[in-house]
């Protein structure tokens, strides 16, 4: 028999949560309402992170014992106080009406309707074709260890630097990083994936041995980790900070201070150890809106790599090798 429904209070809202006893986590035995409990924990971060951009939701209808919907479109029954932006797919050519969140009441009802992961655009809904941040993704290759990730972390945070860029790391929930920068909305999609190519580029000319920009996995030494500058690309998301990913431990994808990441493993951050350190430390990235990057010296560096005879591979979702 279905366990009856919870009301949950979040600010101004009330959300029912039904079958608040269905294991989401079947090896960890944690429940939807575990899940929901996390995200009223960490709430204002996970808001942070989603404040107003479009969102595609990864759905749990069954828990992870069952299969995994990627949802574009708002979930039917939304309360008339849940937000949306809409998207054109040019791919299609259709639209799609996505979650907008503006407020803590609507990722707990994208959690009643069984949402376990949140990955939003890297743009926000007042200028969706002009990017405001900025996604450096390291990305380990197969027989990539953690030592390489920590290595390839260090010298990116150089880069950044002599820039004058500042990098707001976070874990990936799986083995790799990702790297947020703060970008004015002044150009295109294409032309921040150029920006980051660049910056790719340029982390692996400092650390040849250890990082690779080659487009396609076949090309790539396995033991290399790869920077992933097609983040970027318009559709192209991953998992917001604070989000928890659909892995039988319920890791998190956790914002981190630079220094932690001599030291820190994925499996550290989960539901059940991030509510205590959000309420030690609170969000990490809560500051990330004042500081803005202008792209203009990436952009340049683009302009000479392409002047050397560089290309910029097309901006598709790689097929399976």
């Amino acid at each position: 028999m279905a366990s009856p429904a919870v009301e949950i209070e979040v600010d101004n809202r009330v959300v029912r949560v039904s079958n608040p006893d269905r294991v989401y986590f079947p090896e960890i035995g944690l429940t939807k309402l575990d899940l929901v409990e996390y995200y009223l924990a960490v709430g204002p971060g996970i808001v942070n992170a989603l404040w107003e951009r479009p969102c595609m939701l990864h759905r749990f209808p069954k828990g992870l014992a069952g299969p995994k919907v990627h949802q574009k479109r708002l979930p039917a029954g939304a309360p008339p106080w849940v937000e949306t932006v809409q998207l054109h797919f040019p791919r299609w050519n259709r639209t799609a009406d996505e979650l907008c969140v503006t407020e803590l009441g609507a990722v707990i009802w994208a959690v009643q309707m069984s949402t376990v992961e949140f990955h939003p655009w890297n743009s926000r809904r007042g200028a969706v074709e002009e990017p405001d941040e900025w996604r450096i993704d390291l990305d380990p290759g197969p027989d990539c260890d953690r030592r390489t990730v920590r290595e390839v972390a260090a010298a990116t945070r150089g880069v950044l630097d002599e820039l004058g860029a500042v990098g707001y790391p976070k874990t990936s929930g799986g083995s790799g990083l990702h790297i947020y920068v703060r970008i004015a909305p002044d150009h295109g999609h294409a032309e921040v994936r150029r920006a980051a190519l660049a910056f790719a580029r340029e982390v692996e000319r400092r650390v040849p041995h250890l990082v690779t920009t080659q487009w396609w996995r076949k090309d790539r030494d396995p033991a290399h980790l790869f920077i992933d500058y097609n983040q970027n690309a318009r559709d192209h998301t991953i998992a917001a900070a604070y989000s928890v990913r659909g892995v039988p431990d319920a890791t998190v994808s956790a914002p981190l201070h630079w220094h932690e990441i001599a030291d820190a493993e994925p499996r550290d951050f989960t539901i059940r150890t991030m509510p205590a350190r959000f309420a030690e430390i609170g969000d990490l990235h809560h500051d990330i809106d004042d500081h803005v990057f202008d792209l203009a010296p990436l952009l340049g560096w683009a302009d000479r790599d392409e002047g050397n005879g560089a290309e910029t591979p097309p901006e598709q979702k790689q097929p399976s090798d």
